[in-house]
């Protein structure tokens, strides 16, 4: 190709390159407190704290912690939904020079163990409901301190108050044990200031994790830089200021959750809004009462608010961005969401982006004042994607399929300990750079426009032919009846593979044979034969990841599963 971004042209007023500090995201918190001490960082049911309060808390706490035995090169394991604790407990172990381990808080002992040992933390922050999991997760482990936090710490009084006559009763009392030091104890104590660290913004800051739906998650070693880079990326993308804010719907163990809701609105001194539970009615309630400027979500999110009684009735012009990320964002849930806040005053385009843990989050989106059909946009400043043919550092001609390769500042470090997967994925190129080989498959338009097809593990291989889940999808969902729907390929003696549906109906009464009849004639009409379902199944809803993704591997481990009970499939042999 002979333009290496030729998507330069649609950066209108972007900057091509950024001046990145050479800063750990400590520094960038406080230089962000020296420059709008008054404005508003955090917002959490009505508890607020601006930036100097904030400041001073992660001050706070980082000595706390220091107290308590975390120390410059240690690791701690932060398992907390989208709380201030969370967020104040990653800016203070960086103020010292720890490594965060990040992870959900709802994972199973198993697990925990499991990300324990991988990362070998010293300490963990968790929930006190969260206890009884961790105390079996931390058999055999080193951590030698847990900390636990309570939702009410930094409640308004009268909430407070509320969620311990309500939730807070369900949460058994925590045993007496050596190893458990509380949240409010630790961050309204006094302790001596830390020394110094010694962390350069070329160190790793951050662990976290690749999706385990295909096996052991891999550890993601993501730098000061990685995370500083792509916040300022994203900054720069919506030209954020301390005047905008953002719901941090998006749980801070997920890198688009911590990089952009969190990281991205402290380098912009925005604020965020802390969402540490899911529901369509407390986002779209949110939404009413802080008036965000703006959104970001998965598509799922958006499905659920277009069908939000709370959400028709909330005025939408503070909106100046929504942006749909992780997983294929299906035209008939864009258009349902756009038309909404047209109708409820705000004008705006339900935007794709791209990205993965590997690069932080997000690295490339739709401009705010470009739109092309079906496009995930053209890369952020300092990003570099191209298209090259899978298996190889070939670059495919303009608009010919191939596997994403992405390289610049956010891209990470490596895997932890694995040297061969890193060897795998970070690849040096012709022309010198390091490239990231995604496991995406993609085109790339004459304009630099990218548009992303799947994840190459989960295209269907169909009687010889390639069959694409998200178009099969996108047929479904433009049917009338179908609420939700999730497409997988299932061994096939004739076909090799053959395609079956998974439908959510808008009105469940509505499932049997007859509809079944009816949407694979939908199909018919509008996709290759080798493309259409041979099955659909109706169900209540479809099983998701830990992010709010449609879980598809998790259909296909029950189909199979189902099959080999009935004798038609074993291992890789179709009876």
């Amino acid at each position: 190709m002979s333009d290496p971004k030729p998507w330069l042209k649609y950066y209108a007023g972007i900057p091509e390159h950024l001046d990145y500090p050479d800063a750990t995201l400590y520094d960038c918190l406080r230089r962000t407190a020296e420059r709008v001490p008054d404005a508003p960082a955090w917002d959490f049911f009505g508890a607020r704290q601006t930036y100097r309060e904030f400041l001073a808390e992660v001050d706070r706490v980082a000595a706390a912690l220091h107290a308590a035995g975390l120390r410059e090169g240690a690791r701690i394991t932060i398992s907390m939904p989208t709380t201030p604790q969370g967020v104040i407990c990653f800016y203070a172990a960086n103020r010292l020079g720890a490594v965060c381990s990040m992870i959900h808080p709802l994972s199973p002992p198993k697990e925990i163990a499991f990300y324990l040992k991988v990362s070998g933390s010293t300490h963990a922050l968790t929930l006190d409901a969260f206890y009884p999991a961790f105390r079996e997760g931390m058999q055999g482990s080193q951590v030698e301190c847990l900390i636990l936090a309570r939702i009410p710490d930094y409640l308004p009084w009268l909430k407070g108050l509320g969620f311990r006559l309500t939730k807070g009763r369900k949460i058994k009392p925590v045993p007496p044990d050596p190893r458990v030091r509380w949240w409010h104890e630790l961050a309204r104590g006094r302790y001596p200031a830390p020394p110094p660290a010694r962390m350069g913004t070329h160190d790793t800051a951050v662990i976290m994790y690749s999706g385990g739906t295909t096996g052991t998650p891999k550890g993601i070693l993501l730098s000061n830089r990685n995370f500083i880079a792509e916040g300022m990326q994203a900054v720069s993308w919506v030209s954020m200021s301390d005047g905008d804010s953002m719901l941090a719907i998006l749980p801070i163990f997920h890198g688009f959750g911590l990089g952009v809701c969190i990281n991205a609105v402290v380098l912009g001194g925005g604020k965020s809004i802390l969402v540490p539970q899911f529901t369509a009615k407390t986002v779209a309630e949110l939404i009413k009462q802080k008036r965000p400027s703006f959104v970001v979500g998965v598509p799922t999110l958006y499905e659920a608010l277009t069908r939000e009684p709370a959400f028709l009735s909330a005025d939408l012009s503070c909106l100046r961005g929504a942006f749909c990320g992780a997983d294929h964002l299906p035209r008939p849930v864009k258009e349902r969401f756009e038309e909404l806040v047209r109708k409820s005053g705000g004008d705006l385009k339900l935007l794709e982006g791209y990205g993965l843990t590997e690069a932080v989050t997000a690295i490339m989106c739709m401009p705010l004042g470009e739109y092309r059909e079906c496009s995930i946009g053209i890369p952020f400043p300092d990003m570099l994607a191209k298209v090259v043919r899978v298996g190889s550092t070939d670059e495919v001609p303009v608009g010919e399929e191939g596997e994403i390769c992405v390289s610049g500042p956010a891209v990470m470090q490596g895997y932890l300990d694995k040297p061969e997967e890193t060897a795998a994925a970070l690849r040096t190129h012709a022309d010198g750079r390091v490239w990231l080989h995604t496991g995406d498959l993609a085109s790339m338009d004459r304009d630099g426009f990218f548009y992303f097809k799947l994840r190459l593990k989960r295209m269907i291989k169909s009687s010889g032919m390639n069959v694409y889940p998200v178009q099969v999808e996108e047929v479904l969902l433009a049917h009338p009846a179908v609420a939700q729907a999730c497409v997988i390929g299932v061994p096939d003696k004739a076909q090799i593979e053959r395609v079956k549906a998974f439908v959510v109906l808008n009105q469940p009464e509505q499932a049997g044979p007859e509809l079944e009849r009816a949407l694979i004639a939908h199909c018919q009409e509008q996709l290759i034969k080798w493309a259409c379902p041979r099955a659909i199944e109706f169900r209540p809803d479809l099983p998701k990841t830990l992010v709010g993704k449609v879980n598809f591997r998790q259909l296909q481990d029950e189909e199979l599963a189902r099959m080999q009970a009935r004798g038609e499939w074993v291992g890789e042999k179709v009876c």
